[in-house]
């Protein structure tokens, strides 16, 4: 399956069809904007930076935009229905092979291995992990649903070993790509969630599964995703309850969150943190000066944001503790694919701005304000203003359009061209 022009709507993304023979997931319409202000607005079509932008200067990105295109052939079959369906009931989408491509594009990303990340291999081990089940732990028949499920939880967290990644070992992103969990076993509540729900997959299609079964997602850091009899589910146990769109947005903003560029005073989002930098950064400007002129700027903001340019500049992508623009932008482009929430335009744009792609910044800025405002007036967002945040927004788009201004602004010169082969520290 090819895909170059992505349509997408507020109930599901659609791909359509191309004869490329390399898809290069150039254009999409916005999922965030009512019918009204897309038929005012004639450009709302926007072009992905990444892969175009890697293939640009010489780097072979194949398997990154095949595993893109698994991907996206998952999230296709996202209807109004399955987005809001139990990821333990889910028949649409292929859970497990939809976040094994998501790995297999950031591993490509990262080690330009000639080699893809054998996904097919990786869904048979998820399969064997199931089906190990049975010989060892099924229950006899006519069980109840309890014992059933203390058996699946005894064989998979006892007798297979698999335990959640601790707050400690928050730098080790391996705990979030499916993966390497299987490898070895620990990862992040929401991986080991995921791999619940296939184990219970399989084991109904097998047969050995009669009742229905939920899975209770765990918001503290350190309990255990566990599997509960669906006839005994309470009110309160519905924000614990993960569904196809939220554990794909979980696995995301997870993966966004690790590889943030900026990695700094974690009380403030991702975007303002990113948005300070910028201030901080300004190449018009002096970065001393900058800094002296923000009274609450702590020294190590400054040197975080003033490391940041030094790595960009030299083209280096990945630090432990600062983050990889590689991936950070990757988990962008497939958060706007998913049409959750209009803000993760925002953040593609600030990325883009410290890529210096200034022109397409301030595209995705304007789309934000504009699918802002349609959230507003069709209710969908209840969110209370974040004046904040909506003034960082205006004066990222004032120096966009001032950088703009300036000829040969446009597009990234060959001295700030942070996608060549340079040498990276993995």
């Amino acid at each position: 399956m090819n895909c170059s022009t992505y349509t997408a709507s507020t109930s599901s993304p659609v791909i359509l069809s191309s004869s490329s023979k390399h898809p290069k997931y150039r254009r999409f319409t916005s999922p965030f904007l009512c019918r009204s202000c897309s038929d005012k607005l004639p450009n709302h079509s926007l072009e992905f930076v990444l892969h175009d932008a890697l293939e640009a200067s010489g780097i072979d990105i194949n398997h990154a935009r095949t595993a893109r295109e698994g991907f996206c052939s998952q999230i296709q079959r996202l209807s109004g229905i399955e987005r809001e369906t139990s990821i333990s009931i889910n028949r649409g989408v292929d859970l497990g092979k939809a976040a094994l491509y998501i790995a297999a594009e950031d591993d490509a990303l990262v080690s330009h291995s000639s080699v893809p990340l054998p996904v097919d291999a990786f869904v048979d081990r998820l399969d064997d992990l199931s089906m190990a089940f049975c010989p060892l732990y099924i229950p006899p028949s006519g069980s109840s649903p309890e014992i059933f499920l203390g058996n699946l939880e005894r064989y998979f967290y006892v007798h297979q070993g698999y335990r959640r990644a601790t707050v400690m070992n928050q730098l080790d992103t391996r705990a979030l790509y499916l993966h390497s969990v299987l490898i070895r076993r620990s990862g992040s509540a929401v991986m080991l969630s995921l791999i619940y729900s296939e184990m219970l997959k399989m084991l109904r299609l097998c047969g050995f599964l009669d009742f229905d079964v939920e899975i209770y997602f765990p918001h503290d850091p350190v309990s255990l995703p566990r599997g509960y009899d669906k006839q005994k589910c309470k009110m309160s146990d519905e924000p614990h309850i993960l569904t196809p769109l939220s554990l794909f947005v979980e696995i995301l903003r997870n993966l966004k969150e690790a590889f943030w560029p900026f990695q700094y005073d974690n009380a403030r989002s991702l975007f303002l943190r990113a948005a300070h930098a910028a201030n901080c950064t300004a190449e018009t400007g002096n970065l001393e000066g900058s800094f002296n002129s923000y009274n609450n700027v702590s020294g190590f903001e400054f040197a975080s944001a003033k490391a940041a340019q030094h790595r960009l500049g030299r083209g280096v992508w990945t630090s432990v503790h600062f983050g990889d623009m590689r991936r950070a932008l990757a988990a962008c482009e497939r958060l706007i694919l998913l049409g959750f929430d209009y803000q993760e335009l925002r953040d593609y744009s600030v990325l883009l701005y410290h890529c210096g792609y200034y022109e397409e910044s301030l595209h995705y800025l304007k789309l934000y304000q504009t699918s802002r405002q349609c959230a507003v007036q069709e209710e969908f967002s209840s969110r209370p203003s974040k004046d904040l945040e909506e003034d960082a927004v205006e004066k990222l788009i004032v120096r966009l359009n001032l950088i703009l201004m300036e000829e040969g602004w446009s597009r990234p010169s060959p001295r700030r061209n942070y996608w060549g082969n340079y040498s990276e520290p993995w």
